[in-house]
């Protein structure tokens, strides 16, 4: 502690003791928590964020050009949707070299770049870690399909199964990829089967064969070495099958035999093994951490599973350790327009029910792979919907343009160009697309969005780009933009960091989350989901709340101001208003909170 901050404090103590029956507060955290646990991520789809040359995708340059904007809205960490040397036949996630970076992007000086300048931020870098599958231009692909040998069960190959009719023999069996239509491609050159659970250009990984599972650990220790700070692990439920090939059941669901929901996954998702291989790759980078040193490195894992499967992913009841961050995609599945207060709330306790002790929850409200929070929600929901997200405790992530309140974009079938949308066809593309949601970051009013210098971008610009932007919501007095770097504000906060949580629903449209850390300030971010003007008694929500509470940070169409006061008994919310109410401390108090904040940081 500075010479300076030293006596001030022992002048607040003396007149605390002098004037006031409260005791000087012991200075030492209430707990500790690792940079991730309490850390706001960031998801930046780099085709989508910002292009530094003109050709209208997004690039590496462009996120540095673009660094300080995410340190101004308070994340700690971003992770880049895949970057590697790729086809793009999906967009990335068909990869065709693990160690080196996709042309369009830049080149690997440009992300050695990236992470020292975001680190000189003190920002971290996360990357996307596509394990399950490559490019059928891989060159490990190449030589498993012409037998080079050690090559040979690199993917999952099988002759397939004797056809009644006589000519090539028909697929193992009845599964089905995730973008449609049978899950085996026959490969002439082979004269066998290979499975893709997703496009026929991503073949799957066989990760039964023990140098597979090496390869791919060393391409996690090759981008350790490059600086990162972590990896988001994408489709990890799907890296092991059944060895049988048995077919999988009929879901009852749908009656389209063609649709990837057709089939109860039982033999292609969640199986055992698939864990036991998160729990080794937490193993190779507890160990690079040991050996190295620096802040901890971190895997967060994408699993849409059933809660006592990612209970799993946590840890195992022999004590081995997996995941930091299961991905918590209960806001996307569990909520929609028509949900109730309590319905949060049981997404909030059912997490927290399946959390291992030691362990914080994380909480995500939007990707690359669904639609946007207010087109999914609905727009007039947007800051009660971010503060909701910001207000739980633990670690949260944020799909980039949520914060400034985008929607998902039109996008014509000619522009089409997600794999999913084009295999469904134009009478069903719309359904399954996913560019919507991917359409450029929008970053001004002027031509493209302030996206690209250049004429013509890889998907449509968003309608609305003029009146939604960062550059129009810095200047605005009120807007999504400073209403989401208002919580992240509140989010460094020591109540907020170390403090209890707990969410209330207080009417079937009114949605009550309380922070509370004795000796620091009282926070109750209360969300009007509902369509009706509704009343609130919030004197039974915390401890010894005063008459009074105080505005912290209001929703855009908000009727209050911050720093405004209201009686604790009768706070009045507008149809979808929310707003963050805070319990003030008295003065000696507050200097107090005030050097405590500057010395935790």
């Amino acid at each position: 502690m500075k010479m300076g901050t030293l006596k001030l404090f022992s002048i607040v103590c003396t007149i605390v003791l002098t004037v006031s029956t409260v005791k000087c507060l012991d200075l030492t955290e209430p707990t500790t928590r690792d940079w991730w646990q309490k850390a706001g991520f960031y998801q930046i789809y780099p085709r989508s964020f910002m292009d530094s040359d003109g050709d209208g995708v997004g690039d590496l340059n462009g996120i540095v050009s673009k660094l300080p904007y995410l340190k101004s809205i308070g994340v700690k960490a971003f992770w880049l949707s895949p970057i590697y040397k790729s086809p793009m036949v999906d967009f990335g996630y068909d990869i065709s070299d693990f160690r080196d970076i996709h042309e369009e992007f830049g080149t690997m000086a440009d992300f050695d770049r990236l992470v020292e300048q975001a680190h000189d931020l003190g920002l971290k870098v996360i990357m996307d870690f596509v394990p399950n599958h490559s490019s059928n231009l891989h060159d490990w692909f190449n030589k498993s399909e012409n037998l080079v040998s050690g090559y040979e069960d690199y993917y999952v190959w099988h002759d397939g199964k004797t056809n009644p009719a006589g000519g090539r023999n028909l697929p193992p069996n009845n599964w089905i990829q995730a973008f449609r239509g049978s899950a085996w491609e026959w490969s002439d050159k082979r004269q066998q089967y290979y499975l893709h659970q997703f496009t026929v250009e991503q073949p799957d990984l066989n990760y039964r064969n023990p140098k597979v599972v090496e390869e791919m650990k060393e391409v996690l220790l090759f981008w350790l070495g490059k600086g990162v700070d972590g990896f988001r692990i994408d489709a990890v439920p799907t890296l092991y099958e059944d060895t049988q090939l048995r077919d999988e059941p009929p879901s009852g669901v749908v009656d389209d035999p063609e649709d990837t929901n057709y089939l109860l996954h039982i033999y292609t998702q969640d199986l055992p093994e698939t864990v036991e291989m998160v729990y080794e790759w937490r193993e190779l980078i507890d160990n690079y951490h040991e050996q190295h040193g620096g802040e901890t490195r971190v895997i967060m894992t994408e699993a849409y599973s059933s809660l006592d499967v990612i209970k799993t992913y946590y840890a195992s009841s022999t004590g081995r350790i997996g995941s930091h961050m299961p991905f918590n995609f209960r806001l996307i599945t569990e909520v929609n327009k028509d949900s109730t207060a309590s319905d949060y709330v049981k997404v909030v306790q059912d997490w927290m029910s399946i959390l291992p002790a030691g362990q914080v929850p994380n909480w995500v409200m939007g990707n690359h792979d669904r639609p946007r929070v207010g087109t999914r929600l609905g727009e007039e929901r947007i800051d009660a919907l971010n503060m909701i997200l910001l207000s739980l405790s633990g670690a949260s992530v944020t799909y980039q343009g949520e914060e400034i309140g985008m929607t998902d974009g039109y996008v014509s079938w000619e522009d089409t160009v997600d794999p999913s949308a084009c295999n469904a066809g134009k009478d069903l593309y719309e359904e399954k697309s996913r560019d919507p949601c991917r359409t450029p970051f929008q970053w001004d009013n002027t031509s493209m969005a302030g996206f690209t210098t250049g004429s013509k971008t890889w998907l449509p610009v968003g309608a609305r780009y003029k009146e939604v932007n960062v550059y129009i919501e810095e200047q605005a007095e009120k807007s999504h933009l400073k209403v989401y770097r208002s919580m992240m504000g509140l989010r460094k906060s020591r109540t907020f960091q170390f403090g209890t949580v707990k969410a209330i629903a207080l009417k079937d449209s009114v949605l009550a989350i309380v922070r509370e850390l004795p000796n620091f300030s009282t926070y109750i971010t209360l969300a009007n989901l509902g369509s009706q003007l509704e009343v609130i008694n919030a004197v039974a929500l915390a401890d010894s709340l005063p008459d009074k509470l105080y505005f912290d940070v209001v929703s855009v169409e908000s009727h209050n101001i911050r720093g405004g006061s209201v009686a604790t008994k009768d706070i009045v919310l507008l149809p979808n208003e929310a707003f963050v109410l805070k319990a003030h401390v008295g003065p000696v108090e507050r200097v107090y909170s005030s050097i405590c904040d500057s010395w935790f940081g």
